[in-house]
């Protein structure tokens, strides 16, 4: 799944955060009509435990201020906090 929609981010010319291919879990079509790339916050942070590794404190601390901050323009990804029954 995560290929399939990695592809239409590609097509459609969308910012993909690098690093993190494995937390992409969607697409949102935003205010301005442009389509992003939606990321969860989880999954970010369990993917710099794994291949940076990082504890959960360092992790978390290094994607709030180096990743969710950063704006690039309407096609900045977003970033959402999933949860789990």
């Amino acid at each position: 799944m995560e290929k399939i929609i990695k592809e239409v981010l590609v097509e459609n010319d969308c910012l993909i955060a690098d690093g993190f291919d494995n937390a992409i879990i969607g697409t949102y079509l935003n205010r301005e009509g442009e389509m992003v790339a939606v990321y969860s916050i989880e999954k970010c942070i369990n993917s710099l435990m794994n291949n940076d590794g990082m504890d959960y404190e360092q992790a978390e601390e290094f994607f709030y201020y180096n990743t969710i901050n950063c704006y690039m323009g309407v096609k900045t990804p977003i970033f959402i906090e999933t949860y789990k029954e």
